[in-house]
């Protein structure tokens, strides 16, 4: 069974946007930082997801809370199609079912990069059943074993050509 559920924490990136639809509807667009997990080297990467609401509801909910207010969000992503035949315009977003002000967000937490695997040789590799060993000068590589023909691209290796030499070969 399909699902399209959405839960987001994080904060309201700027001030939120209210737009009166032909229809009559009032769209509230904002946007959520979310931060991802600590970064490798210490730094934070953080999103910033483009959400929107036809509720009136969610809508006073927005309208109480300020730039960098905590909050979380429940709804679903939604691919929305509009504009001329000629230019149409995808938006992917999430469209919040509730908002919720919530009092602050937990720091992010530390955590530690993996420690690298130690590089092994190529003939390990070949005993250990990894990556096949690349084809001697000369050689083109075939399709890995159980691949179709033409998995891989040619490794053929060639000389470089003068421009005399490329001139007789065509």
């Amino acid at each position: 069974m399909d699902r399209n559920e959405v839960l987001l924490v994080g904060r309201l990136s700027a001030a939120v946007e209210e737009r009166s639809l032909p229809s009559g509807d009032t769209m509230t667009k904002w946007r959520l930082l979310v931060r991802r997990r600590t970064y490798r080297r210490g730094g934070t990467v953080t999103d910033s997801i483009p959400c929107v609401s036809f509720s009136q509801e969610v809508a006073d909910v927005l309208r109480g809370l300020n730039p960098r207010d905590a909050m979380e969000v429940t709804g679903a992503f939604r691919c929305r199609v509009f504009g001329p035949a000629s230019g149409k315009i995808w938006a992917y977003e999430v469209e919040a079912a509730t908002v919720k002000a919530i009092d602050a967000l937990p720091e992010a937490e530390p955590s530690e990069p993996p420690p690298p695997s130690a590089p092994r040789p190529a003939a390990a590799l070949a005993k250990a059943g990894g990556p096949e060993a690349s084809p001697s000068q000369g050689e083109e590589a075939g399709p890995r074993q159980g691949g179709s023909p033409g998995a891989w691209p040619s490794l053929r290796r060639t000389e470089p050509r003068s421009a005399a030499a490329l001139a007789k070969a065509s």
